[in-house]
């Protein structure tokens, strides 16, 4: 991961603009999930360390926007780049990142920069997506499951398919495990959200509803309720809780299993993940998908 770092450092530092090289440093990398799954797929060539590079920037570029739409101040337990330098800088930053990311990209294979360029259009959409549903309580379970396809397993199935691509592997079958694995990783997200405390999250527990969120465990609660209870969940909806109101969450969660059934969807989308590329036998994604659905939720 230090490689794709200094592959990173080094096409910002490219650019001659020191204002940026600073606000770059200061982005918290995070655990390069995409570049990971790339490496394991393809192995570690320059190729492929380079294309985890473009990768990674284009998905901290997403992360700069989401963190101004969100007003967030915190990015894994450091301050945003937002809250360092302001919100015009931030977004210009994530442009920057963009930018200098399609530049690299017009180097590859035009297959590869086909693959990540129509991800990057879906990415920004699912990006408005997520902000047009919190505009309104969401039922809609499919609306939901495009949404987090856009917003968050898209570019995960392009690295999926790259990957397979570099390797001379079948990317049909690796996009099945990329798409799934996305899909699965956002559910588990959104789940986590309901079943850990403050401590464990770094950020209050039932965030997600309060900022206007209706995950697949809330959809799956709204679909299970009466009419009274319907109507008491879309009054929460959007709304700071207090502690009546939060019991009242958490005790029909347990009583109608909404969250145990998006658990199983979220298991059910990781097993097909693994069932596409078996024949691959390669137990590092196949451990990728169960560490995140075999746990304690």
């Amino acid at each position: 991961m230090d490689k794709i770092d200094e592959i990173m450092n080094k096409f910002i530092s490219e650019l001659g603009y020191k204002d940026a090289c600073e606000m770059f440093v200061k982005i918290s990398s995070g655990k390069k999930l995409r570049s990971k799954l790339l490496l394991k797929i393809a192995g570690e060539s320059e190729i492929s360390l380079k294309l985890c590079a473009i990768i990674e920037l284009i998905h901290l570029a997403s992360l700069l926007h989401d963190d101004v739409i969100d007003e967030a101040n915190i990015r894994r337990g450091k301050p945003s780049i937002n809250a360092l330098y302001g919100s015009k800088n931030s977004v210009m930053l994530g442009d920057i990142l963009y930018s200098k990311a399609f530049f690299e990209l017009t180097k590859f294979d035009p297959s590869i920069a086909a693959v990540v360029s129509d991800a990057v259009s879906k990415l920004s959409i699912g990006e408005m997506m997520d902000v047009k549903m919190a505009e309104n309580f969401n039922e809609d379970e499919q609306e939901y499951l495009k949404m987090i396809y856009y917003k968050t397993a898209v570019l995960i199935e392009a690295t999926a398919i790259c990957g397979a691509k570099l390797a001379g592997k079948d990317s049909e079958k690796f996009g099945i495990y990329g798409k799934n694995l996305g899909l699965a990783f956002q559910i588990v997200d959104d789940i986590l959200d309901i079943t850990q405390d403050e401590k464990t999250l770094g950020k209050p527990a039932l965030n997600d509803f309060v900022e206007g969120k209706t995950t697949l465990p809330y959809i799956y609660l709204y679909k299970s309720l009466d009419e009274a209870g319907k109507a008491k969940l879309r009054s929460l909806w959007m709304k700071k809780l207090d502690e009546s109101e939060i019991s009242w969450l958490k005790e029909n969660f347990a009583k109608t299993s909404s969250v145990s059934k998006a658990i199983n969807e979220a298991k059910k989308l990781g097993n097909e993940a693994i069932e596409a590329i078996k024949e691959y036998k390669n137990a590092e994604l196949e451990g990728i998908i169960k560490s995140m659905i075999d746990r304690e939720f």
